[in-house]
């Protein structure tokens, strides 16, 4: 095939891409129904977080729309499935509100969370792709994006789907925004103690667990000791550190469960064997928004803070920010 039909041919590809889904965006207008206006509600009536969540390629869409809630005014995070039904469901409160995503609406690591969601009798909107689906009739509020098709030639590859989907985030982030009436002179100037204005006025050391309180063990300590600490500090991490008191690894939740399965023998295997050497950590000056973004570009929950000779003088995780209302 010839450079010249491969040009026309991708040329034809992209303007077939962006037709499609613009079609199926166009779509989802007839949809902005009562049930959008319940999903506002639920959100704007919320007195904790959003919290989205959403398996692959719905994740990474989750995420985004998390980012957008977040910044025009609207408190939210985005909870992994995967990392929810191992712990991080503990991130979510009774006083929160939860949204799901799966075009599907059968993606079984969200069904799996279904009966903790029920239980903390938090309000549940969904977005999905089928109204008939178990996560749709689980959801106290439903939002339908379903395509016609999908962008991709294969028909495979999520695409006009996910596009509908952060198009429908975006449609709620924005109504909220303005129901709140939200506007940029009014966050610097009227609301420096909201979650959004906290993040750009903290610093980390407004935030960060001091002196006795940060985890520490020493190099050579054994993992059982690290496990002493961990649970004595309820941060879900310790620091290892030298003889100098310079931080050399850290040792995480995950770091144990993963000895466990390797069934370690935790009394008599060293720290050293199983810690993370290359970890991780921040300064106390910076502001919490930095340290967000790095948590979330390095996909942490934890992180110690250190000096310049690289001394622990602080820890702190995503639990800590969300109680300082940061998220």
């Amino acid at each position: 095939m010839s450079q010249e039909k491969i040009s026309d041919r991708t040329l034809e590809l992209g303007r077939a891409v962006i037709s499609q889904e613009a079609e199926e965006i166009t779509a989802l207008l007839e949809r902005i129904d009562s049930s959008f206006t319940d999903a506002c509600s639920a959100m704007l009536n919320c007195r904790g977080r959003v919290v989205v969540t959403g398996m692959g390629k719905s994740g990474h869409i989750g995420g985004k729309i998390a980012a957008t809630l977040a910044s025009t005014g609207t408190p939210a995070f985005f909870v992994h499935p995967g990392e929810a039904s191992h712990g991080d469901l503990g991130m979510v409160t009774v006083d929160d509100v939860v949204v799901a995503l799966s075009n599907s609406g059968e993606t079984s690591e969200l069904l799996m969370l279904l009966p903790v969601i029920k239980r903390l009798a938090v309000p549940l909107i969904s977005l999905t792709g089928n109204p008939d689906s178990t996560l749709a009739k689980a959801s106290n509020t439903h939002l339908n994006i379903s395509v016609k098709k999908e962008a991709c030639p294969l028909g495979l590859a999520p695409t006009s789907s996910t596009t509908a989907t952060l198009v429908m985030g975006d449609a709620l982030a924005v109504a909220l925004l303005e129901s709140r009436g939200f506007t940029e002179e009014d966050f610097a100037r009227s609301h420096p103690a909201g979650a959004l204005g906290r993040r750009l006025l903290l610093r980390v050391e407004d935030v960060m667990h001091k002196g006795e309180r940060i985890p520490t063990v020493k190099s050579g300590a054994k993992i059982s000791d690290a496990l002493l600490e961990m649970s004595s500090k309820g941060l879900g991490m310790t620091a290892v550190i030298n003889s100098s008191g310079e931080i050399v690894g850290i040792y995480t939740d995950g770091d144990l469960r993963r000895s466990l399965d390797q069934k370690l023998d935790i009394q008599n295997t060293t720290i050293d064997e199983v810690m993370s050497s290359n970890c991780t950590s921040t300064q106390a000056d910076i502001l919490v928004e930095e340290l967000l973004n790095l948590m979330e570009q390095k996909n942490i929950n934890g992180i110690f803070v250190i000096d310049e000779e690289r001394r622990p003088v602080g820890a702190l995780n995503m639990l800590d920010l969300l109680h300082a209302k940061a998220v």
